[in-house]
């Protein structure tokens, strides 16, 4: 790929560390527009120094769980009527956690109740554990751009 270089000093930050950076494709596909000003706004940007980002906590709320478990049951594999199931049942001590809920289909969370899976004679298509906060900005795309694929530290 072609790129271009342009500065921009980054409030906060300066001398060697300001924000110097290498667009790497020449197609702008969005715009910023203010008032008479228009920027056009790369796909992807290296920083040629590396600033340490802040990462928030990752909450399981219910569109998290859905993001995770990639808008799929995970008991069969539905993409309909989906809801939150809670592993371990609620009633019996299961806790809002990202180990302990699950994207289910409606069908499949009736089927299985108040009991664990086992108990129902159910299995998860895949084990449940608590993404990172980057993990879900990506995936909450849906559609990872091709151009980006080359710099994530993890593959889809």
């Amino acid at each position: 790929m072609k790129g271009s270089r342009s500065s921009d000093k980054r409030p906060g930050v300066s001398g060697k560390r300001s924000t110097e950076v290498l667009v790497l494709n020449t197609g702008y596909e969005r715009e910023i527009k203010g008032g008479n000003l228009r920027i056009p706004v790369p796909s992807v940007i290296r920083l040629r120094y590396y600033i340490k980002p802040i990462f928030r906590e990752a909450y399981p709320t219910k569109r998290n769980i859905f993001i995770r478990d990639r808008f799929r049951c995970q008991y069969c594999g539905s993409t309909k009527d989906l809801t939150v199931d809670h592993i371990i049942p609620k009633v019996r001590g299961g806790k809002d956690t990202w180990t302990n809920l699950v994207c289910a289909c409606k069908k499949c969370n009736n089927q299985k109740g108040n009991r664990t899976p086992e108990e129902a004679g159910m299995r998860l298509l895949s084990k449940p554990r608590k993404p990172s906060y980057l993990e879900l900005m990506i995936l909450s795309r849906r559609e990872i751009p091709e151009e980006w694929k080359g710099f994530l530290y993890f593959s889809f």
